[in-house]
């Protein structure tokens, strides 16, 4: 039989794990707004507005992230983990190989992958342990997506996977200076051009040559 003693120390738990809760969920509201923010006007949007639009105060966005280097550093990790996660189900949901490159590309484009370009600059720790963790998982992840592909006949073979990134980001990165509220129409109709472009048979020659994970790496 429970005791008042147990009574009051299951209350006291709750009273506990309850502040945690609400934190974890404010801190996920806030990475959404700035995600949100940082694609609609750029990194260097105020940190005010986007707890505004978090809806919590200013206090409890400093208090998860004390710089505008800390936010973003989350923002980053948070959409190339969420990408990664667009891999998985783009396998899970075709058995078509190409049908499921597809899907990935379009699911990226809708995570708004081509926004993170403009806060890789400046002061960026680009090679935190975290980043590099992330990003090595997503490109090992779409290199599988392009190897099975090209292995199903369905992918042209004088591209490699760092084609499709550097297209993925090109092709959703948001253009400055243009308030389209109809962008993402645009951006799905250009994606679709480009991976009608890599099907077999290939219906040109491409110049230059296939672009490597180790070619993105190096810079080249």
């Amino acid at each position: 039989m429970e005791t008042v003693a147990d009574t009051a120390t299951c209350a006291a738990q709750r009273r506990t794990t309850r502040p945690r809760a609400d934190a974890l969920r404010n801190r996920e509201r806030i990475v959404t707004a700035a995600r949100e923010m940082f694609v609609e006007f750029g990194p260097d949007v105020p940190l005010d507005e986007v707890a505004r639009r978090a809806g919590v105060g200013n206090a409890t966005l400093y208090r998860n992230f004390p710089d505008r280097a800390a936010l973003i550093h989350e923002v980053v990790l948070a959409v190339t983990s969420r990408t990664t996660d667009r891999v998985e189900e783009a396998v899970a949901a075709e058995s078509d190989p190409f049908a499921a490159l597809s899907r990935f590309v379009h699911a990226a484009a809708d995570e708004r992958i081509g926004a993170l370009c403009p806060m890789l600059s400046g002061g960026f720790d680009t090679d935190h342990p975290e980043l590099l963790t992330e990003r090595r998982r997503l490109e090992e992840a779409v290199e599988g997506l392009v190897e099975r592909a090209m292995s199903a006949g369905r992918l042209r073979t004088d591209i490699a996977v760092g084609d499709v990134l550097v297209a993925l980001s090109q092709l959703t990165r948001p253009l400055p200076g243009i308030a389209c509220p109809d962008i993402d129409r645009f951006t799905h109709r250009h994606l679709q051009l480009f991976l009608d472009g890599l099907e077999t048979p290939a219906r040109s020659e491409l110049p230059g040559s296939a672009a490597t994970l180790e070619d993105l790496r190096a810079g080249r």
